[in-house]
């Protein structure tokens, strides 16, 4: 059993050698994580959810009946479920997923990712551009990676602009959506 500290709630984990950081809480998603401002009664999307740190946290923060976790693991869905139980957060839903592929809510204010960026860009730009239209008008999607240029190129391309932080050397990316339409693709300077 993992015991974990995240913004002022002391929470509990089962986890799984086969899943994502499964000693602990990854310096990557603590990056994240210390850059959201959460509000309560805010619709919170877990992208990714592994096991459920991040889902957990918001749903302590703005109330468990407003969190959604999906993965693509059915491994991680059943210990995202079972920690939902384990931390007193039990209205959470969650839900397997490829990205988004068998999951239609839409309307959140925060989308919030770690996703896996050693790969091709292939998942998170399907994150991205389907994330943009999950999206409440006003809301916010958070990624964590540790490359740059090709999450802020996205971001930009699909929100029209885009906040980053680095810390520790991951970049906390959050884009807001403004516009119900993909940002317009500027000419290039001649």
């Amino acid at each position: 059993m993992l015991r974990i500290k995240v913004k002022d709630n002391n929470l509990v984990f089962k986890s799984h050698p086969k899943l994502f950081s499964p000693q602990g809480l990854d310096a990557g998603t603590e990056a994240m994580l210390s850059q959201v401002v959460f509000v309560e009664g805010q619709r919170v999307l877990d992208l990714g959810c592994g096991y459920g740190i991040v889902g957990i946290v918001a749903a302590k923060m703005v109330g468990e009946e407003n969190v959604v976790m999906i993965d693509n693991d059915p491994r991680a869905v059943q210990l995202a479920r079972e920690n939902s139980l384990l931390n007193g957060v039990s209205r959470v839903k969650v839900y397997q997923s490829d990205g988004f592929k068998d999951f239609f809510e839409t309307g959140f204010d925060l989308i919030l990712s770690n996703p896996p960026y050693h790969v091709d860009f292939s998942v998170p730009k399907a994150f991205i551009e389907k994330g943009f239209n999950r999206l409440a008008m006003g809301g916010k999607m958070y990624m964590v990676t540790k490359r740059h240029k090709w999450y802020k190129n996205k971001l930009v391309a699909i929100f029209g602009g885009v906040q980053v932080a680095e810390i520790d050397g991951y970049y906390v990316f959050m884009a807001e959506k403004r516009s119900m339409q993909y940002a317009k693709k500027r000419p290039r300077d001649k």
